[in-house]
């Protein structure tokens, strides 16, 4: 039996009659451990991601909650599930204890797009790597990985999603929550749960027959244009490599802190995952820090590109048993063009552009930044007001730009950044005709939305949830996250 494949194949379950593949599987046993999920006194759905139905060729509206309750709850006819084994380098220092803890990969499918997605559950139960854990999730935990995912998403980050939410009736003891507290199980949809730890384990068990088979996997199925060519690996890691750099470009221009860039939370597809104690940043701050327990600032908001680049070259010691160090040191030296290149793109559709001339793009970018850092004004406030009240009149006055009933603009001549950002910003729209203003205003509606995911937005929906049960505080966010409102 395959991994994922129903027992009875008379099911009308939809989930449980797609095509699984056993991708992962069919390398044998060397890679992960034959897992048991828990049983639950309770299965409640509390979330369904719709959205993610039709790249598996399903109807939504021929899915029922009891479809989703059924295929992710009960876990009917799944074996094996897997546990992967992987290592890491945990806040600098290495790891060999790791593992899938409290979740295992429940299935393979390929979408309608050609492209292999997993179902991986977080707080299904113990395994062998549970390291005296109990192996579940809360509740509050499920909820903010649910909304990270799909506002990020909707802001282009590269991140997995959920696919489903199911609370499971258990009480748990947590430190950073009051507990009791509720429990959960989360199924995340993603592009694979291969990380960079799952190489630095070989490694450590001297496993380059290993390290050479996983990685050519990880290129028949996530580099497949690569498949063929006779430098195949060097060309895999320079990709990688340009794929990191422009997932934490997309997390700077989001205004998002990840938190916990331990080498196990890398994704050998460069595919954003695991969010914990993440936040987006209130107002810039460099060195804004969202885990509570990162007390060095290690994984704080402006180092992110540093360490993601740290974690590509980390990843070269287990690499170098297949790729020569000469083509990974090459690989690797194109990470802050293209981390640079991005961010500059980014933020300049941030501020309504999609392209200005490199000098004039990157001067904007810069004043844009040095404004922030100074005022201190809200980050996402910023460019919502920018996309609310922007007018083709600020071609004919800059003093006019952000003058509207908005808080975010100092008071007249007390900042020089800001002026001289208004000027350049003037000096910009002037360059364009006056038929693409509404083209601007278009872009600057698109890439800032109002509901930005603070910390006391997240609060404010799981209060009711906690106090009353009450979900459709948690259910209208998540719309208007989805819808950019």
């Amino acid at each position: 039996m395959t991994l994922a494949e129903p027992q009875n194949k008379n099911y009308r379950n939809p989930f449980l009659n797609l095509n699984y593949e056993p991708a992962l599987e069919s390398l044998g046993n060397d890679y992960y451990d034959e897992v048991t999920a828990a049983e639950f006194p309770q299965h409640i759905l509390r979330w369904r991601n719709d959205a993610l139905l039709p790249t598996l060729g399903l109807d939504p509206q021929a899915v029922t909650d009891d479809d989703f309750q059924e295929a992710f709850g009960f876990f009917i006819g799944r074996k094996p599930l897997l546990a992967l084994r992987y290592h890491g380098y945990q806040f600098g220092e290495y790891n060999p204890r790791l593992g899938d803890g409290r979740g295992f990969l429940y299935g393979q499918v390929r979408g309608t797009d050609g492209e292999l997605y997993d179902f991986g559950t977080k707080g299904s139960g113990t395994t062998p790597y549970s390291r005296g854990g109990d192996g579940m999730l809360t509740l509050k935990g499920g909820v903010r990985e649910v909304l990270a995912a799909e506002a990020l998403h909707r802001l282009g980050v590269h991140t997995s999603r959920c696919m489903t939410m199911i609370e499971t009736g258990l009480a748990l003891w947590r430190g950073d929550e009051p507990s009791p507290t509720r429990s959960c199980v989360m199924v995340r949809m993603s592009r694979s749960h291969i990380r960079f730890g799952t190489f630095e384990r070989l490694h450590f068990f001297q496993r380059p027959d290993l390290t050479q088979k996983l990685l050519d996997h990880v290129i028949e199925q996530y580099y497949p244009h690569l498949n063929g060519e006779q430098d195949k690996y060097s060309l895999f890691y320079a990709e990688l490599v340009k794929r990191v750099a422009k997932l934490v470009a997309q997390w700077m221009a989001a205004g998002f802190c990840h938190a916990v860039l331990n080498t196990d939370n890398m994704s050998i597809t460069g595919e954003s995952f695991d969010y914990g104690p993440y936040a987006f940043i209130p107002s810039y701050q460099p060195n804004f820090t969202a885990a509570y327990f990162d007390y060095y600032g290690r994984y704080c908001y402006s180092n992110q590109p540093g360490i993601c680049k740290l974690n590509l070259e980390l990843l070269q010691q287990p690499l170098k048993a297949v790729i020569s160090l000469e083509d990974l040191q090459a690989g690797l030296s194109g990470f802050e063009e293209h981390y640079y290149s991005e961010y500059r793109s980014l933020m300049l559709k941030k501020l309504g552009f999609e392209q200005l001339p490199l000098k004039e793009g990157s001067e904007l970018v810069l004043l844009t930044i040095e404004f922030l850092q100074e005022s201190q004004v809200g980050y996402h406030q910023f460019f919502y007001e920018m996309a609310r009240t922007f007018s083709s009149k600020w071609r004919d006055d800059p003093g006019l730009i952000l003058a509207t009933d908005t808080d975010v603009v100092p008071a007249p001549g007390t900042s020089g950044f800001f002026d001289s950002w208004c000027l350049l910003y003037h000096q910009i729209l002037n360059g364009f005709g006056l038929e693409k203003m509404d083209v601007i205003a278009r872009n600057l509606a698109r890439y800032n939305p109002k509901t930005a995911l603070l910390r006391p937005v997240i609060e404010s929906v799981w209060e009711p949830i906690t106090q009353v049960d009450d979900w459709q505080p948690f259910y209208d966010l998540v719309r208007r996250l989805q819808n950019g409102e």
